[in-house]
């Protein structure tokens, strides 16, 4: 992914640094690899036992970029050492979740005017126990979240419920005071039984929306799938992020038949069925009196 991103803004590779860390030795050992094949410096890529939270390898990072799929409702994440940890800047996150420990984590770690995105779990969009919703309200009132993109649901290998993309942005230039929802729950196709992906035209659809918002050019708001929301309409919604509240449900298609034409053929097709039932209903009691059962 790094690598496509240099190459697309026409830089040189060999000018950036990768920085992160891993607790299990196996995942570590595999990323050194990975980015060794493609040359790309990885002496800051540290693996330790105790986990991000508990050892931070790099405290004094700052970052232009972060791009995270961290553990969904993670527990027992060491919350009850780390309570006075500098990095809960919009609240400490509860025990029993580390969704806003991840996230506050890269915002610690996020340059000035750096963007970061991660999936999370949709619960971190509307819950409201022990003191999220008031962590998630100190991030949104702060004017960093810039995009919220909901994923529709069985779209990951590991887990089959839906999640979200959070993009957070600091020192915003341009959409100061707005959020860009994106309701994506329903787009894709099913690879399989059990796996959703997104067609090429799906993500390009959502790419579209993002930037052009971005760059206020020809952006508006398409009713069940994106909306640009001010801190006033987040607030009238008491913090929740959920994209449907605000993009809406898109409305139908008039197919052109009357209304009265189509409730003429409703009823018919209604009185036709009620019709079958009662033969039904007959054969039922006559097959029940052939073995001597009476209704």
């Amino acid at each position: 992914m790094s690598e496509k991103f240099v190459e697309e803004h026409q830089g040189n590779i060999q000018d950036i640094t990768i920085y992160g860390q891993e607790s299990n030795q196996t995942t570590w050992k595999l990323s050194k690899m990975n980015l060794a094949i493609r040359n790309i410096n990885s002496q800051f890529v540290a693996w330790n036992t105790e986990g991000t939270f508990l050892k931070d390898m790099n405290p004094d990072l700052k970052a232009d970029y972060i791009l995270a799929n961290p553990p969904f409702n993670q527990s027992e994440w060491g919350q009850d050492i780390l309570q006075e940890d500098g990095r809960w800047k919009y609240g400490v996150p509860p025990a029993g979740n580390a969704n806003f420990g991840w996230m506050q984590h890269m915002l610690y770690h996020l340059a000035s005017k750096g963007v970061m995105a991660t999936v999370l779990a949709n619960g971190s969009l509307s819950s409201n126990t022990s003191g999220e919703g008031e962590i998630r309200k100190n991030i949104v009132q702060a004017d960093l979240v810039d995009c919220i993109v909901a994923l529709p649901k069985q779209l990951f290998y590991n887990t089959g419920i839906p999640a979200t993309i959070w993009i957070l942005r600091r020192g915003k230039e341009v959409r100061r005071g707005e959020t860009l929802f994106i309701d994506a729950s329903e787009m894709g196709f099913m690879k399989d039984r059990v796996h959703r992906e997104f067609a090429l035209d799906d993500i390009k659809t959502i790419e579209q929306a993002y930037h052009s918002w971005r760059k206020d050019e020809n952006y508006e708001d398409v009713k069940g799938f994106c909306k640009s929301a001010t801190l006033a309409d987040i607030e009238k919604h008491s913090f929740v992020l959920t994209p449907g509240r605000y993009v809406g449900i898109p409305d139908e298609e008039d197919d052109g038949i009357p209304f009265e034409d189509k409730m003429k053929d409703l009823t018919t097709t209604l009185a036709a069925q009620m019709q079958k039932e009662k033969e039904l209903d007959e054969q039922i009691k006559t097959q029940l009196a052939k073995i001597g059962f009476e209704l």
